[in-house]
């Protein structure tokens, strides 16, 4: 990935050119909703023949009848950042200030030009006359032009900037998803502390009849273990319809060994936790909690 204005770089063998149009930066470095996303033009079969990034590049060359402009535009960049997705148009201004319609027409996952919309070369220069030459090129490897002030940034390195944002996002989400599983355990352990503190009269009969200690355990664990199935039950439900976008792209990931190892963890735990609270409750005679019963 290389950017420069000189035209001296236009004639660089195997690379594939495009023109910028600079605007808003739409990727996931930057926090502000994109007004205006920064748009790239580009020969559509250059693309085409190399099956770069997954993504069918003759529909830029489709005109609708509406004469909006087709764009090809990063998941990420269109979904979150424009708030978009195929078939949708953004408003743009041209180069004398005039509106045209942009309609999404494609989307690729994780690729390098994320934040930016792909446009046919043929569209970019009607609507961007004067952004002449091309500025920003694709290089399957990267040319001896340190003196030419040509920068060049090696693809790796630009997809690896964009994941140490979503990285820091998600470690974040997970923090919170952490903390809210923290409370909700804690909540669990407190709810049957509680009730069974309210029925140390009732267990007093029932150990007064014969029944032991342990088995009171177990029945007060067996009647709130409901609770913890529920829980888990909405709790994977509210998951499933937040992550169901995330499943129907290529990028999407199902339930995994480690989703399946969490849940079981949360069973057990809530068993563990409802075990212990009953267990605290029931600690000490209950000969005169009986009494009051």
């Amino acid at each position: 990935y290389g950017q420069s204005a000189l035209p001296v770089y236009e004639q660089i063998p195997g690379a594939v050119m495009l023109r910028l149009h600079a605007g808003d930066d739409a990727s996931c470095r930057n926090l502000n909703h994109a007004q205006q996303p920064q748009l790239l033009g580009v020969r559509p079969e250059e693309l085409a023949k190399r099956g770069a990034f997954g993504a069918s590049w003759k529909l830029l060359e489709q005109l609708p009848a509406d004469g909006a402009v087709p764009a090809i535009g990063d998941e990420a960049t269109v979904t979150w950042s424009l708030g978009k997705k195929v078939g949708d148009t953004l408003p743009v201004a041209d180069a004398r200030g005039r509106i045209f319609q942009v309609r999404i027409v494609g989307l690729a996952v994780n690729w390098i030009l994320q934040g930016s919309l792909v446009l046919a070369e043929k569209s970019f220069v009607e609507h961007f006359p004067d952004d002449g030459g091309y500025r920003v090129f694709l290089m399957d490897s990267v040319p001896v032009l340190a003196d030419k002030c040509l920068e060049v940034a090696p693809a790796t390195r630009r997809l690896a900037e964009f994941l140490e944002v979503e990285n820091t996002y998600l470690a974040i989400f997970q923090a919170l998803g952490g903390l809210g599983v923290l409370l909700g355990s804690v909540g669990l352990a407190i709810v049957v502390a509680r009730n069974t503190l309210e029925r140390r009269g009732e267990l007093a009969v029932l150990q007064a009849v014969g029944f032991q200690r342990s088995a009171l355990r177990w029945l007060v664990v067996c009647e709130h273990w409901l609770l913890v199935i529920l829980g888990i039950g909405i709790g994977l439900v509210a998951a499933m319809v937040a992550v169901l976008p995330s499943w129907r792209t290529a990028s999407g990931a199902g339930i995994g060994p480690g989703m399946v190892a969490l849940l079981a963890g949360l069973a057990v735990g809530g068993l563990g936790r409802s075990w212990l609270a009953a267990w605290a409750a029931l600690r000490g005679p209950l000969l005169p909690a009986l009494r009051n019963e």
